[in-house]
């Protein structure tokens, strides 16, 4: 997806894409403190039905997205390049349970 550039990644530039009506999978890190700069994008996902899910460390999930700096929550895009690969990764997301 990086690769496509077909990630969204920020809380600023994920949450305009989601009130735009982007579709994605959504990833949060689970180290962000405090917990107020990103607690209403879950919120949003739930709303316009959106898999999300929580990865450990803001550090793995910046580097994943392609980028040095950590980030605390990215946005990724369905693109017909690894469209496989992005239906794998929705099933899984999909089938966890929801955060409590």
């Amino acid at each position: 997806a990086t690769k496509q550039k077909q990630v969204r990644r920020g809380v600023k530039e994920v949450q305009k894409f989601i009130n735009k009506g982007e579709k994605g999978i959504t990833v949060l890190a689970g180290d962000t403190l405090p917990i107020d700069v990103y607690c209403h994008i879950p919120i949003m996902c739930e709303d316009r039905s959106l898999p999300y899910a929580y990865v450990p460390s803001k550090t793995d999930l910046g580097a994943a997205a392609g980028s040095k700096r950590p980030t605390c929550v990215i946005l990724i895009k369905p693109h017909e390049e690894y469209q496989e690969a992005y239906d794998e990764c929705l099933e899984e997301v999909s089938a966890l349970p929801m955060p409590l």
